[in-house]
């Protein structure tokens, strides 16, 4: 029978981790002294390598440890990849530029984001603020070998992990400040780190061709050489059964069983999504909410979390977010940029209030975008609540109805930056899942997408009247279609109620009989009528459709099918006509679906 775990050797004492302690911070202070002589710079983020051709590549799995045991520790080592890799990734280093592995990260600390993960010490694998970061160097060290770059420094690590680099030899651990991982290179290269919901990889790019014909210079280094000494082993900190030792978190309420949870990051209320996050909810789950929209009277915020959740709310910063958007005009480039900033700021409140536990996220789309380049997402599989097109599909349609009205101010009066147009798109193709009711963003995205039901309110009841007018549920703008509208109904008569106030700066209705109207003339209306290129939430539609009145719509706006929608396949003055005028006709019948 073999022996106890706790029996198999002697746990650490105080006394030597005191000791340990002494000299690890003599040979810090010789580091620093020994960098004072030979200084390395950090160098910066840049994307003028990032098509080039890769040098070294090197990657490996990060849940590697699944039981639940083990998991606290694991998710740890995840989350200090999470803020390693965020502050690697685009690192451009000139010819002769040594790479420092401590002097690009710094010191690991809880105010930069990191947490307790599995680290290596004395011969055992122990909780420690920033542990885990042996993963990175080892891959770092491997990438280099295969991109032929010259080794400066690497040290082996003291125990040998069952499946680990260090069986091969090609592992490289770090310890701040003095065990550190340098390399350099004759040509200028760019480093990127890139986590996934599964792997972490690094890759190392350049331009073949050139290398630099002067001198690479010699920084003052350390190499250190030699085997070291090895002990196989499994297993951590919180399964090594040394119950006796001090560092031991035995039952610990700091160190629970786990398999993760869910975090819901979410912002406007759906109630197609509602429903969907409440069905896929589980106890324990985190939901993130901008604030309690009950409390506040906020309907666009009246999110139901389900009550075995643990709920957060960012009140203060949605408060001040509202204030200033009352400021701003009501459109143009000006109120997108205040938003964009308003979404950048709330997904980098949730990002900072995610725990490492958190396995699984359910995000409304305009976080997504501001949630990848900030690095909250790597490690993790996720799900996006799409709410409108992806901003590369949503430029393209505005530029294409920008060719066509060039006389229009606003149809090119604003676009993302590229930067954050590339983030959106790299973050789609890596999600799991991606729910939205809209049937046309639905079919962009194809089988990777799945439909809700649109939600219909209940009817209202009405009593008989006579209805004359068109409703249109938007302002008089481009892209809800006003000049296609305009140009159809020119040899129509009918009344146009218009419910926006938001304009063109010059009025295409001008030559129509059309007033403002409020959303009760809604049900005065023979029918509501929205030929537009983008309609994210056509909600007035929706409430027309439960109300049996008829939609002529396109079908950008990604209604559901029903018996009183007439759908053209684009705003088209021609076909828009054709539907009005059968729609309009004294003999009109109960409607059907028009064709294009």
């Amino acid at each position: 029978m073999s022996s106890p775990p706790e029996l198999a050797r002697n746990p650490p004492s105080r006394k030597q981790a005191a000791l340990f302690q002494g000299k690890a911070a003599l040979f810090k202070l010789r580091r620093a002294v020994s960098d004072l002589g030979a200084p390395i710079r950090r160098q910066p983020q840049g994307s003028v390598l990032a098509e080039a051709p890769i040098l070294g590549e090197a990657s490996s799995e990060i849940w590697n440890h699944q039981s639940a045991a083990e998991f606290p520790l694991t998710a740890g080592k995840v989350q200090n990849l999470r803020v390693a890799c965020a502050a690697l990734h685009g690192l451009q280093f000139p010819a002769g530029a040594p790479f420092s592995f401590w002097k690009q990260l710094g010191r690991t600390t809880l105010r930069k984001g990191y947490v307790s993960g599995r680290e290596l010490r004395e011969g055992c694998l122990v909780a420690q603020v920033g542990g885990g970061l042996c993963q990175l160097s080892n891959l770092l060290y491997n990438a280099a070998l295969d991109g032929g770059l010259e080794i400066l420094e690497r040290h082996p690590h003291s125990r040998l992990i069952p499946g680990s680099l260090a069986e091969k030899d090609r592992d490289a651990t770090v310890f701040w400040n003095y065990v550190d991982l340098r390399f350099r290179a004759r040509f200028a290269f760019r480093l990127e780190a890139i986590l996934s919901a599964t792997h972490l990889t690094i890759r190392l790019r350049a331009q073949q061709g050139e290398q630099s014909s002067l001198p690479v210079p010699h920084p003052a280094t350390v190499t250190t050489t030699g085997a070291p000494v090895r002990s196989s082993a499994s297993g951590d900190c919180l399964t090594c059964g040394m119950a006796s030792c001090f560092r031991h978190p035995g039952s610990s309420a700091d160190h629970p069983l786990a398999t993760g949870h869910t975090a819901f990051l979410l912002d406007e209320h759906w109630p197609e999504f509602q429903a969907w996050c409440r069905q896929h909810s589980r106890e324990g789950d985190h939901w993130l909410l901008p604030l309690d929209g009950e409390r506040w009277k906020k309907p666009n915020y009246a999110w139901s979390p389900p009550k075995a959740a643990e709920v957060r709310y960012a009140t203060c910063q949605t408060l001040h977010a509202s204030f200033r958007t009352r400021r701003i005009p009501p459109q143009g480039a000006i109120r997108q940029r205040a938003l964009l900033s308003r979404d950048r700021s709330l997904a980098h409140y949730y990002a900072r209030k995610l725990e490492p536990s958190a396995r699984h996220l359910i995000i409304s789309q305009n976080l997504l975008p501001h949630l990848w380049q900030c690095g909250a997402l790597g490690g993790r599989t996720f799900d996006v609540l799409i709410t409108r097109w992806p901003l590369l599909e949503l430029q393209r349609r505005l530029d294409h109805a920008a060719r066509l009205h060039s006389a229009s101010p606003t149809l090119a009066d604003f676009r993302a930056a590229p930067e954050l147009v590339a983030a959106e798109s790299e973050a789609l193709d890596q999600a799991a899942r991606l729910v939205t009711p809209h049937r046309a963003i639905a079919a962009h995205f194809g089988s990777r997408a799945l439909l809700l039901d649109w939600h219909l309110p209940k009817a209202r009841d009405q009593s008989p009247h006579p209805r004359h007018h068109l409703f249109f549920p938007a302002s008089p703008l481009a892209r809800k279609g006003i000049y296609e509208l305009s140009a159809a109904l020119k040899s129509l008569d009918v009344d146009l109620l218009v419910l926006g106030g938001a304009s063109e700066g010059t009025d295409p209705l001008a030559s129509l009989s059309h007033r403002r109207a409020t959303p009760d003339d809604l049900f005065t209306a023979r029918a509501l009528v929205l030929p537009a290129w983008i309609e994210h939430q056509p909600r007035l539609a929706l409430r027309a459709l439960a109300n049996e009145i008829p939609v002529v719509a396109s079908a950008a706006c990604g209604l559901p099918e029903h018996p009183f929608l007439w759908q053209i396949e684009k705003p088209n003055p021609d076909a828009l006509h054709a539907c009005l005028s059968a729609l309009l006709a004294p003999d009109a019948r109960q409607p059907s679906p028009c064709a294009p």
